[in-house]
């Protein structure tokens, strides 16, 4: 078994920044990649960032300067700092993570269960 937990949504004037993080726990032999998604109302959920277990990142062309992702291994944690943040940035913030479990050699995907971000004018 593997959980997500996701931290650090919020409201935020546009302009402002805002950190979130994603722990990932339980039987974990090895995390592969690792993502940020985020679903604004009505709309699909988009890729936002993702970084491998190397730190090569790639981000969507709407965030780029803006968004940093970064992961810490020993921790389990992905982060993503956004800064300079627009109303076109509210959405739920999904982490994402390709993980390899501790009692068999197969890749499986998590899913965090979604932070608010709320970026007001």
């Amino acid at each position: 078994q593997v959980q997500l937990v996701e931290s650090g949504g919020g409201l935020v004037q546009a302009g402002g920044s805002l950190r979130l993080s994603c722990t990932a726990s339980g039987s974990i032999f090895r995390i592969m990649h690792m993502g940020w998604y985020r679903q604004a109302p009505g709309k699909q959920r988009e890729l936002v960032a993702t970084i491998t277990s190397g730190g090569s990142t790639n981000y969507a062309d709407s965030v780029k300067g803006r968004f940093t992702i970064s992961r810490d291994n020993a921790k389990n944690t992905v982060y993503l700092q956004m800064n300079s943040l627009g109303p076109e940035d509210t959405a739920v913030y999904y982490c994402n993570v390709l993980i390899m479990p501790t009692d068999r050699p197969a890749l499986y995907e998590y899913w965090g269960q979604g932070t608010q971000v709320t970026v007001s004018s």
